[in-house]
């Protein structure tokens, strides 16, 4: 029994594994070979590439909105604590920060972007991002093993998919690499704890464009 219900879980991991390399080789020679504008990459290319398969996926596997997060339930209380996680992000950013500069560096890599449309790009990216590692494989890790390990292995392929970008697209070494991805593996532990407590995707949603502007501001 204890043989059969081992395979029953490879079974089940193969589709969201595939799902992950997939999304791992396509995204990361995508950045590493074209560079077009902020906008039209977290806007319009990225969904296409990260979501467009989980329109089968999703079918296939039998899953409701709900399944990912897709809720109205809990949504003040999601909103609540992904604002007070929130401010403890923005405050690792601000160290992080000085760490780089020697000082509080407010301007550094904000870009020229209108403040409005660089707040509709976080909420994409976040809403793209967040389906994907909490929505849908944090939601299949967590029918298939304990909290503890459904929280360390989306956090470890969360901290995996961003490693690229900050080794060949920003160039990052050193201090900067362990400081980046430390705040991105704390942050996937927060944002993955955060849905498993309200099975709302908007949690981690809220979670991740606060999170995003400190990472913007040590970048």
């Amino acid at each position: 029994m204890d043989k059969q219900s081992t395979t029953h879980k490879q079974k089940g991991l193969a589709i969201p594994l595939l799902y992950f390399i997939y999304i791992f080789i396509v995204w990361s020679s995508y950045r590493m070979s074209f560079r077009f504008s902020e906008t039209l990459e977290e806007l319009y290319i990225k969904p296409v590439i990260w979501l467009l398969p989980l329109l089968y996926i999703v079918p296939k596997d039998k899953l409701k909105f709900s399944d990912l997060g897709i809720t109205l339930k809990n949504l003040f209380p999601s909103m609540y604590l992904s604002l007070a996680l929130g401010v403890g992000f923005a405050f690792l950013g601000l160290l992080a920060n000085f760490a780089k500069y020697g000082g509080i560096n407010f301007g550094a890599n904000i870009g020229s972007l209108f403040i409005g449309t660089s707040i509709v790009i976080s909420f994409m990216t976040a809403i793209t991002e967040e389906l994907v590692f909490r929505g849908y494989l944090l939601g299949i890790f967590i029918k298939k093993y304990n909290e503890e390990l459904s929280i360390a292995l989306t956090t470890i392929l969360w901290t995996a998919i961003h490693a690229p970008i900050a080794f060949f697209i920003w160039e990052l070494s050193g201090l900067q690499i362990v400081l980046y991805l430390g705040l991105t593996f704390v942050y996937g532990l927060g944002a993955s704890v955060l849905f498993i407590r309200t099975r709302n995707i908007i949690a981690p949603v809220f979670l991740h464009v606060l999170w995003e502007w400190p990472i913007i501001l040590f970048r």
